[in-house]
């Protein structure tokens, strides 16, 4: 019989069978703080065996647990990562509560939580600014590379600036923690051809293990479920971490993952036939050709210098590039299909090469602070940001007819290329500093007080022609009060200012004013067994001005470019419920349920295409009492319905494109023939559901994954 560990568990589940349920809360560490052979630091050792982690710094810069952060956090660890089988980034955002992916196509997704886009993806703490319109592969991130995902839900203008009031994300590097030589490497077979190998190797360079390296590696072939597609992805990462003193550490580093997709889609595949009625087309139907691409390459550089004072306090110096070029042959269809002739495609075929380059200096300090007889906290951290974005296209000769779209075969000719210019530049340059405390009024009651100051100037032009927008001398407050009003529980509220400059333009032609409003949060959290079971709950509640709304068949002028206009009182409430950890000996779970409203003043829903309600939960359990070495797991992604709002392009009526709720289901076995040596069997979407992917993006569709499964040798040593 399973014994839970608290009788909290068994209500946790109860709540989750009775109203819709939590997810894994949890919490993080951050990568800067892991563990070190001598170095006295707060942290924690690598997340390689628990659902659960001890501290972090991307809401407050300061290196605080689940419980004494006033907002809501969710860490999915490198053992969820690996139980799950999350290759990508994607993959981690679609396991995380309250958050979720939209495919824009084959190589490009976006990312929401709480009603609203997240464009704050972040490395080791460093903001990756990006733009989905020219994606280079950053939202196919491999995971090979990272410890772990932490993500911080509501706004984070305190450690990142300007951006939506939604979540960050921020992925950790690896460490070379261990003094000894350790590692792991796994051998993958999947549906559609899929092969895989991966290694992760650490290893000490010298006899003493003060300086030691860590290599991780993957590559990978696979077909699709989409006709023609294939994918090949390559990966190289690598860190020294070097302990110069028992006070001073250095961390160097880079990593490389070059993305080559064939058969790629521009966009989906079109939603009316040409007397105005619905397609329903196979799901492996592909809007590519053989030479369509969506080529991409990341390369990383970094070197993080750490050192702790005899007081206590920690000084951080780091130097972050970042690059990302992407190679795009792409074809864009549009029109509306004749059931007969299968004709009334027209073809608009685009190459593109943009690179995007991104400088990061970084000073922080951190450390306690003894005042009126109480211990406090005192951080402060200055950053520079330079973005350099280029994107050349190139011109074309003429272009074929489609021809009869129910015989497309993916052979259709590439035009002649006449050579390149540059149709898209920008330089985006931001100085930051900030300050945050932690006061101690008393030993249950904490203040946590915090403010940015921001400089933020982008210049360049685009196919609109030229521009030039940012604010200077912005000041973005934090507050936060956390109280602990029992053993194991806490209460907090939060809040923070919201600010978000936006390129996007009205019907006359002028830029949208940048985005303003606060972020509201309270909760209650709860820490069992030190840590290894986490439990949230959340209320929240965002107020914004200016929110760029497609302003129906408006278009910029001059162009073919969708108008935006900005709602005001645009208001998004809801609550999120979270529990991660370990239920019983053996039994680790990971569950969250969210639901929220997003409205403008007037009651209208905003950002209808994100789902209002998400479920996901994911559970495993070792059968060492019936089969020693047997684990078995099993997971729910569910969420409800979403829509885009649409005009018939043959009747001219509107009509609601709508994704209705769904479920995938994935399952997991491992097996351990010995401490060594492990063979793992994942199943997604276990019971074949039939969903979109996306539906009302320009007005297209895309069908997601059907059943998929992988199966794994994994050998450690």
């Amino acid at each position: 019989m399973t014994v839970f560990r608290h009788p909290l568990a068994a209500a946790i589940l109860a709540v989750v069978s009775c109203s819709a349920p939590f997810v894994y809360a949890a919490d993080t560490a951050e990568n800067d703080n892991e563990a070190l052979p001598t170095i006295n630091v707060r942290g924690v050792a690598d997340s390689s065996d628990a659902y659960t982690v001890g501290s972090a710094s991307t809401a407050t810069g300061l290196g605080l647990s689940a419980r004494e952060t006033p907002q809501s956090m969710t860490v999915v660890t490198r053992q969820m990562i690996e139980d799950m089988n999350l290759e990508s980034l994607t993959d981690v955002v679609n396991s995380v509560t309250g958050v979720s992916a939209r495919e824009l196509d084959s190589s490009r997704q976006s990312f929401s939580a709480r009603g609203f886009s997240i464009d704050n993806v972040q490395i080791d703490g460093v903001p990756m600014t990006y733009s989905s319109g020219w994606s280079a592969g950053e939202t196919q991130s491999s995971t090979v590379i990272y410890d772990r995902v932490e993500v911080v839900r509501g706004a984070t203008g305190l450690m990142t600036g300007a951006g939506n009031p939604s979540a960050a994300i921020n992925l950790v590097r690896k460490h070379a923690v261990d003094k000894e030589l350790t590692g792991k490497t796994s051998l993958r077979l999947g549906r559609w051809n899929s092969v895989q190998g991966e290694l992760d190797v650490t290893t000490p360079l010298n006899r003493s293990g003060s300086v030691r390296a860590r290599v991780a590696a993957s590559y990978k072939e696979a077909d699709s479920y989409i006709d023609w597609r294939e994918e090949k992805t390559g990966v190289f990462y690598g860190i020294v971490d070097a302990d110069l003193t028992d006070s001073t550490r250095l961390s160097v580093g880079a990593s490389y993952q070059d993305n080559e997709p064939t058969a790629s889609s521009w966009g989906g595949l079109p939603v009316w036939y040409s007397d105005g009625t619905r397609t329903d087309w196979p799901r492996s139907k592909n809007i590519g050709t053989k030479w369509t691409s969506w080529a991409s390459t990341n390369t990383t550089y970094f070197a993080h210098l750490l050192h702790q004072f005899d007081n206590q306090w920690i000084a951080e110096l780091r130097y972050d590039h970042n690059e990302n070029d992407g190679k795009l042959n792409l074809l864009y269809t549009s029109g509306t299909v004749d059931k007969e002739t299968g004709l009334g495609l027209s073809p608009s075929i685009s190459r593109y090469d943009n690179t995007r380059e991104q400088d990061n200096m970084t000073l922080r300090v951190n450390g306690p602070l003894s005042l009126f007889g109480r211990e406090h906290e005192l951080g402060a951290g200055v950053v520079r940001t330079d973005q350099n974005f280029v994107a050349n296209r190139y011109n074309r000769g003429e272009q074929a007819d489609i021809g009869n779209f129910f015989e497309w075969d993916g052979n259709y000719p590439q035009p002649q290329w006449l050579g390149s210019y540059e149709y898209d530049k920008r330089d985006t340059v931001e100085t930051a500093a900030y300050v945050v405390s932690r006061w101690s009024l008393a030993d249950p009651l904490k203040l946590i007080l915090g403010a940015r100051y921001s400089d933020w100037d982008a210049e360049g032009f685009d196919w609109r022609g030229p521009y030039e927008y940012g604010n200077d001398n912005v000041i973005t407050p934090y507050a936060g009060l956390v109280y602990d009003f029992a053993e194991h529980y806490t209460a907090y509220v939060s809040y923070t200012e919201i600010f978000n400059p936006q390129n996007s333009k009205d019907a006359n032609g002028d830029l949208l004013d940048p985005v303003e409003g606060a972020n509201y949060e309270a909760g209650i959290k709860a820490e069992f067994y030190d840590g290894q079971l986490n439990l949230a709950a959340a209320v929240f509640r965002i107020e914004q001005d200016n929110v760029a709304q497609a302003d129906g068949d408006n278009l910029v002028p001059g162009t073919d470019d969708q108008a935006y206009y900005g709602a005001q009182g645009v208001v998004s409430d809801g609550y999120e419920l979270e529990a991660s950890g370990e239920l019983a000996p053996g039994w680790s779970l990971s569950v969250g349920w969210s639901s929220f409203t997003a409205e403008d003043a007037d009651g209208n829903p905003v950002n209808t295409n994100q789902p209002r309600k998400l479920l996901n939960l994911f559970t495993k359990y070792e059968l060492d009492a019936w089969v020693n070495g047997l684990s078995i797991g099993a997971g729910v992604n569910w969420e409800d319905e979403n829509y885009t709002d649409a005009t018939n392009p043959v009747t001219g009526d509107a009509e609601r494109l709508t994704q209705e709720a769904f479920t995938l289901v994935r399952l997991m076995a491992n097996y351990e023939f010995s401490d060594q040596l492990s063979v793992q069997f994942n199943i997604n979407n276990a019971l074949d559901e039939t969903y979109y992917s996306q539906i009302g993006f320009y007005s297209q569709l895309a069908y997601g994954a059907p059943r998929d499964y992988e199966l794994s040798l994994n050998y450690r040593f």
